[in-house]
């Protein structure tokens, strides 16, 4: 296995950071070979790093059995050629426990989700993840939104933290974000990873990149590579009327589609994967399935972003 650190891993300039979905057959059990077929799939077009069992991946969903069962077949899939950070969640114990299979299971690294369901001071946030990134070897990544929002403050003190190695923000303020940056960029020496995590990311990340934020989630890497691939080589090379066009074409309608329907940041992803030929069965309550008519639109929305594509190679 690759001995480099996870952060020089995530950081190198290739490919979008894949969050697969998590596959089940008809029954509702855990379809493992149908999970692998996608985690091979996104490694093959130009993954940098696998994202197992986070938010895309219905962490809440899975029992500890199915996530250490993921894990694993993420980490023997991808056979070393990129890093495979798993989802750790709920209160801290169980936030440890998961952190604890992860590491087993053969992982590079934590994305650690909010608490669950409870709304805590900023003192007790950094106890929970100081206690969770104390638990394991494995580097931590902190995920800010919902009912975990952090002061500067309290992510300086997060990045002080050993084992605590980044902070994917899905929260969309701005100017916290940059008053964070800010703030950890003056008080705490060496780098300090930051991801935009906010649901398809790509329709901010034109922003974030003004932040100095550079990493994001590609939840459209899932089902179209070749588009999510498009967008991050056009941020890469600062062709931004290459980006500018599939955010007017593609993006924006997707993002418009996402939010006809609570819980479709993830519905609609699965939905799209068997849209494109690989079944990963439905999502489990308490999410559902996305409605007949939006189905059909995403349909014709995938099209038009290849088509777009090939307008772009003409």
């Amino acid at each position: 296995m690759p001995t480099a650190p996870l952060a020089d891993r995530l950081t190198a300039p290739t490919g979008p950071l894949f969050f697969p979905v998590t596959a089940y057959g008809r029954d509702g059990s855990l379809d493992l070979d149908a999970f692998r077929a996608h985690v091979r799939a996104g490694v093959d077009a130009g993954a940098a790093a696998v994202f197992a069992c986070c938010g895309t991946g219905e962490f809440h969903a899975l029992d500890l059995d199915e996530f250490e069962a993921c894990v694993r077949a993420a980490v023997e899939e991808t056979a070393g050629r990129v890093p495979v950070v798993a989802g750790a969640g709920y209160g801290t114990r169980l936030a440890v426990r998961y952190a604890r299979v992860a590491h087993e299971a053969g992982a590079d690294g934590l994305l650690v989700l909010p608490p669950y369901l409870v709304v805590a001071g900023q003192e007790g946030l950094l106890r929970h993840y100081r206690e969770v990134a104390a638990a394991t070897p494995l580097p931590v990544i902190v995920y800010q939104r919902d009912n975990a929002v952090f002061t500067p403050a309290t992510v300086v003190e997060l990045a002080r933290t050993e084992g605590v190695v980044g902070l994917k923000d899905g929260y969309g303020d701005l100017d916290l974000m940059q008053r964070i940056v800010s703030a950890v960029r003056s008080e705490v020496p060496g780098d300090f990873l930051y991801f935009n995590g906010l649901p398809t990311a790509e329709q901010t990340q034109l922003a974030y990149r003004a932040l100095g934020v550079t990493l994001y989630s590609s939840a459209v890497f899932c089902f179209s590579p070749e588009i999510a691939n498009a967008f991050h080589r056009a941020l890469r090379t600062g062709d931004d009327a290459t980006a500018r066009r599939l955010l007017d074409g593609f993006f924006r309608p997707y993002v418009e589609l996402r939010a006809q329907g609570r819980g479709y940041a993830v519905s609609l992803v699965k939905a799209a994967v068997r849209l494109r030929g690989l079944d990963v069965g439905e999502v489990r309550p308490p999410l559902h399935e996305p409605a007949e008519d939006h189905v059909k639109r995403l349909a014709q929305l995938i099209e038009r972003g290849h088509a777009l594509l090939e307008e772009e190679s003409k």
